[in-house]
C-alpha cells in the first residue's frame, strides 16, 4: 500500500514551512483514534494507550503494563488448532508452487482490521519520509519513522485481541539504548506474526536484519526501507557480506539489531538451525546478544494460513532472557548458548527433538 503520489508535493510545501512538531502532532492526529480504539478490544488487559509524550519521546509504559505477574503460560499445552476448530472458509493457491492458503472467519476480522489500520500507518510513513528527505538532519536514524510500526503492531494487536503477555528481563527494554548500549536481540521465527509480536516489547531503537523479498509486502517494505533497516538476499554471498558489514557498522554506532538466527520461518514451529554469521556480528563489535523466546505465534498464524486463524490471548508470550556476554566465546558457543536459552521458554510443541531425546 503506497501514499498517494499527488499528495506529496502538498506535503512537502507544507512541511517545509513547519517545525518538527508539527510531524508529531500529525502522528498524534491519525494514531490517536485507533489506539484508543484499542483500549476497547481487550477489556480484562490493560492496554497501552497511545499519548502526545509517548509519540515524542519512548513507549516504555507498554511493557510493563504487560507484566504476566500472577498469569502463567501452560508449557505443557499445544495450542495448535486442527483443521476442523480452524474451519478454513477460503482456500487459496499462492506462490509458484502453488501452496495452499486458508482464511477463516477469524482471519476475515483480521482483514478487517488490517485494512482499517494500515492507512494510517501508510499516511503516517509517507509523511515522516516526505519530511525527513527535505529536513536530512531530522530523525537520522528513523527512530521516529519505526515508532510508526510499532503504534501500528501494537493496535493491530489489540484490536485482535492478541497482545502477548512478557516475562523475563524485559524491564531493561524499557530504557533507550543509551542506559545499557548496543545489543543484538535474536528470536525463535515460526510465524509472520513474530514482527508484530516484538514490536510490542522492543520498546528501544533497533534496527530488523529481514530477507530482501520482504521490500515488496505493503507497508512492510515501506518500514523497512525507510526505516533504514537490514535487508539481505540468502543465496546472494556479496548480499550476506554486505549485509554482515551494514550490521557491524550499525552496531558500532550504538543501534541494536534484531535478527532471527534461524534464517527463514520454522513450518511447524519447532526451533530448526542456525544459519551462520550473525553471532560473529556481535562478536565483531563487542557487543552482548539478547535471546527472546516467542511462544505460539505459529498456532496464531501457521504457515498454511494467509492470516491469522485464532486470537492470541492466552496464549502469545515473549521472554526475555539475561545478555550473553561475548568475552572468550566463538560463534559455536554462542549458538549453544543461545539456543539453549531459546529453548528454556518455548512451549513442549516448540522444542527440538534429537534422536536422544527421542530414545529417552
Amino acid at each position: 500500500m503506497r501514499f498517494n503520489q499527488n499528495a506529496l508535493p502538498l506535503c512537502k510545501n507544507l512541511f517545509h514551512h513547519s517545525s518538527a512538531s508539527s510531524v508529531v502532532i500529525i502522528l498524534c492526529i491519525l494514531f490517536s483514534v485507533v489506539s484508543y480504539t484499542s483500549a476497547f478490544a481487550s477489556p480484562t488487559k490493560r492496554v497501552h494507550i497511545t499519548t502526545w509524550k509517548s509519540i515524542q519521546f519512548d513507549l516504555k509504559s507498554t511493557a510493563r503494563s504487560r507484566d504476566v505477574g500472577s498469569r502463567t503460560i501452560d508449557f505443557q499445552k499445544c495450542c495448535v488448532l486442527s483443521e476442523s476448530e480452524v474451519a478454513p472458509l477460503v482456500r487459496l493457491k499462492k506462490g509458484s508452487e502453488k501452496r495452499e492458503k486458508i482464511i477463516n472467519l477469524f482471519g476475515i476480522w483480521t482483514i478487517f482490521v488490517t485494512i482499517i489500520t494500515c492507512p494510517f500507518w501508510a499516511i503516517a510513513m509517507s509523511t515522516l519520509d516526505t519530511y525527513c528527505k527535505a529536513n536530512p538532519d531530522f530523525d537520522p536514524d528513523r527512530s521516529l519513522y519505526d515508532k510508526t510500526g510499532k503504534i501500528w503492531s501494537r493496535t493491530w494487536l489489540a484490536l485482535t485481541n492478541s497482545y502477548p503477555s512478557f516475562s523475563g528481563d524485559f524491564e531493561r527494554l524499557k530504557y533507550d539504548v543509551s542506559e545499557y548500549g548496543s545489543v543484538l536481540y535474536v528470536a525463535n521465527h515460526a510465524s509472520w506474526l513474530d514482527i508484530p509480536v516484538l514490536c510490542t516489547v522492543l520498546n528501544p531503537v533497533f534496527k530488523f536484519i529481514a530477507k530482501g523479498e520482504l521490500k515488496d509486502v505493503p507497508c512492510i517494505g515501506n518500514q523497512l526501507i525507510g526505516g533504514k533497516h537490514v535487508l539481505i538476499d540468502r543465496d546472494d554471498r556479496r548480499s550476506q557480506l554486505r549485509t554482515f558489514k551494514e550490521g557491524v557498522k550499525w552496531l558500532n554506532n550504538g543501534m541494536s539489531l534484531m535478527a532471527f538466527p534461524e534464517g527463514k520461518r520454522s513450518p511447524d514451529g519447532r526451533l530448526m538451525e542456525f544459519k551462520k554469521g550473525i553471532f560473529s556480528m556481535a562478536i565483531k563489535s563487542n557487543v552482548p546478544i539478547v535471546p527472546i523466546s516467542i511462544s505460539n505465534t505459529h498456532a496464531i498464524m501457521p504457515a498454511n494460513a494467509l492470516f491469522p486463524v485464532q486470537s492470541g490471548e492466552g496464549k502469545l508470550h515473549v521472554h526475555v532472557h539475561s545478555p550473553i556476554t561475548v568475552d572468550g566465546k566463538d560463534e559455536s558457543e554462542l549458538e549453544e548458548l543461545v539456543r539453549s536459552s531459546l529453548l528454556s521458554k518455548l512451549p513442549l510443541d516448540q522444542q527440538t527433538y534429537t534422536p536422544e531425546k527421542v530414545s529417552a
